[in-house]
């Protein structure tokens, strides 16, 4: 069973409200309340002119007093720079502290191997006060994929990456950056075919929690080398300070689970979300039984048989 991502109705707790080049869609009246009162999602129509939808947006809401804001789709093919475009429009959004690139509908308007990114290092680094980043696809045909370097910020507390390809060079720049208060940290692996080529040695700094002192979840999900985290988790000294762990929507099979149930104990956990795997029966049944006091999600149990896929794979 795929997933099927679809823009979201709500980012940081605010009603999603969408500006278009053709202006304001107001159905939520957005125009009759605060800025601060609604997450702002500036994107296109049918792929064209997101520079304009983004220069409106700036013309028309009094971006001063914005905190959340998503990029939803845009062209592709160099056409557009989004990254570029909020970097420069930096000074006129003091008071962002929530901001999501990539949310489209990727079964109907993106395949989400194909949205296309440059370096966001700067773009992190210009927004010293957010405290929520979230982005999704990252792969850009192979050509455009999104670049990341090891970075310092004092009050991100949640970083979400969503990605059928991941490249290995994001990883490490994630485990290797320095992020004191980070309390949720998601990243999608994907696959090979599409450019995710992290390995468990990637991870390798997040392992000893050391640059990471505030985390309380960790979700290294939608990965083909599922089993292979598992495993570097159940003995991962990070895995003592967590409240929540998801190991979810890859290809988890009962030696990944026998993994995780031979390693480190998991009771502390307030829950583990193992959805969408190829476990056994009777693992399930070890898994529920060995945590007792876990909110266990094996939801979405796949059919063992030759050819296992993530739930977010190309084209979902």
């Amino acid at each position: 069973m795929s997933v099927h991502l679809t823009r979201m109705s709500e980012f940081a707790g605010l009603p999603v409200v969408d500006v278009t080049p053709f202006g304001i869609d107001d159905k939520q009246g957005a125009l009759d309340r605060s800025p601060a009162g609604v997450a702002w999602r500036v994107r296109t129509v049918d792929y064209e002119e997101f520079e304009r939808a983004f220069v409106r947006f700036l013309d028309e809401v009094d971006s001063a007093t914005v905190t959340a804001l998503l990029f939803g789709e845009w062209e592709n093919g160099g056409e557009a720079d989004p990254v570029g475009l909020l970097k420069a429009a930096a000074g006129r959004f003091p008071n962002l502290r929530s901001l999501f690139l990539g949310d489209a509908d990727v079964w109907d308007e993106w395949r989400i191997s194909c949205v296309e990114y440059t370096d966001i290092t700067p773009l992190l680094e210009a927004f010293p006060l957010l405290e929520r980043f979230g982005l999704r696809g990252g792969e850009g045909y192979g050509q455009f994929p999104v670049r990341l370097e090891p970075f310092r910020h004092r009050h991100l507390r949640e970083l979400r990456f969503e990605s059928t390809g991941l490249p290995a060079q994001v990883v490490r720049a994630v485990a290797g950056s320095d992020l004191p208060k980070l309390e949720h940290l998601e990243l999608w692996f994907g696959t090979t075919a599409y450019g995710g080529d992290a390995t468990v040695a990637d991870l390798a700094p997040i392992w000893s929690g050391e640059l990471l002192p505030s985390l309380r979840h960790l979700g290294l999900q939608n990965a083909e080398i599922q089993d292979e985290i598992a495993a570097a988790v159940a003995g991962a000294p990070v895995v003592a300070r967590l409240e929540s762990l998801a190991l979810s929507l890859g290809t988890l099979t009962d030696e990944g689970a026998e993994a995780l149930l031979s390693g480190q104990p998991l009771t502390h956990l307030r829950s583990l979300d193992l959805r969408h795997h190829y476990l056994s029966g009777s693992m399930m049944k070890r898994i529920e039984k060995a945590l007792p006091g876990v909110k266990v999600d094996l939801d979405d149990q796949q059919d063992g048989g030759a050819f296992r896929w993530t739930a977010v794979a190309d084209g979902d």
